[in-house]
């Protein structure tokens, strides 16, 4: 299981700012994907954000993660 606290802050000290959003509308939506997270800024490189909407925390942070590591930096 992923230290969500202990991850933000890594990310904010490699230069990337995170939103992370939970929309009530959209989990009542059997088929939505109500958890949205996008990582911004200059620890992106060129990319500059990712951004995912996620049936489940744990999908989101999964796909943010992936994109990550293939942008330039730490």
């Amino acid at each position: 299981m992923i230290d969500v606290e202990l991850l933000m802050d890594e990310l904010g000290r490699a230069g990337v700012s995170v939103l992370l959003k939970v929309d009530h509308e959209r989990t009542a939506d059997f088929i939505g994907k109500p958890w949205t997270m996008l990582p911004s800024g200059p620890g992106l490189g060129e990319r500059g954000l990712i951004r995912t909407d996620a049936k489940t925390l744990e999908d989101a942070l999964d796909y943010c993660l992936g994109e990550l590591v293939t942008c330039a930096g730490d």
